[in-house]
């Protein structure tokens, strides 16, 4: 019954976000020149995050009760992914994306800075909303962690140096495959990805969770009780960066050729 009723929640949250996604494409053509993009660019990104994190903090609730099998938890994870990648539409829901095009030149800091406020915005809203939901009990999973006081623990396992190192290998190997995707057929590309989350997951969620997303471990991680600030820095924040930055310098050195931007990649799909 608490896995229905989760799944329920995740339908209803992201067909409410693409009710809002679908009220913002109307309204951009009717938008007046003046607005910049980046800050039509920063709502889509608020509220592609907000459907990410909350989904994935109704996931996170439910996988820790152990009413799930092994196998469903796979084919869950693999279909939210997909789900999240295909009514995303080149939202990044990461840090990791406005900080690469910042390093690229395709951004400024005053634009990166209002898209990562704008992914930071919808993380906190994702927590706020998930207790409130959770405050109504409508499942025994929410009615426990309610009486817990909404306390979660922390995802690392392994020691600070490891949790890190493993952040690093999974973002660098979704980012070599990121990287990669324009040489599959663009029906597959989204389930390639989508395949690769799901591997890196099984691969390090055990060492450190394999969440290989600051914003998101924003909502899933901060604040959890075995997990000082500076191991969030260090695990969550700077593993990824570092992972992501590795396979950019690496890979196209490696291949002979230009690296090509995430969100050139997105486009493409």
């Amino acid at each position: 019954m608490s896995a229905l009723v989760s799944l329920l929640v995740v339908g209803a949250v992201v067909g409410l976000c693409e009710l809002c996604r679908g009220a913002m494409s109307q309204l951009s053509s009717g938008v007046s020149p003046g607005v910049s993009p980046v800050y039509q660019e920063a709502l889509w990104e608020l509220v592609c995050t907000l459907q990410l994190c909350w989904c994935a903090l109704e996931m996170q609730l439910l996988g820790a009760s152990s009413e799930l099998q092994l196998c469903a938890s796979v084919s869950l994870l693999y279909g939210l992914t997909l789900l999240h990648l295909r009514s995303f539409r080149g939202a990044s829901c990461s840090v990791l994306g406005p900080l690469e095009r910042l390093w690229r030149g395709a951004l400024r800091p005053p634009q990166a800075l209002v898209l990562v406020g704008a992914q930071v915005s919808g993380a906190v809203l994702a927590q706020v909303l998930s207790v409130q939901l959770w405050s109504q009990g409508w499942s025994q999973v929410h009615v426990r962690h309610q009486r817990s006081g909404f306390q979660c623990s922390s995802a690392v396992r392994g020691s600070v140096l490891q949790a890190a190192a493993t952040e690093l290998f999974c973002c660098a190997c979704i980012q070599v495959l990121v990287l990669q995707l324009h040489r599959l057929p663009p029906a597959l590309r989204l389930h390639a990805l989508s395949a690769g989350i799901t591997a890196m997951v099984l691969t390090g969620g055990a060492v450190s969770g394999a969440v290989m997303n600051p914003v998101l471990a924003l909502a899933l991680q901060f604040p959890c009780s075995g997990l000082s600030y500076l191991d969030f820095l260090l695990v969550y924040c700077l593993g990824p960066v570092l992972g992501v930055l590795s396979a950019n310098l690496l890979l196209p050195s490696l291949c002979g050729r230009s690296p090509v931007t995430m969100e050139t990649q997105k486009k493409t799909q």
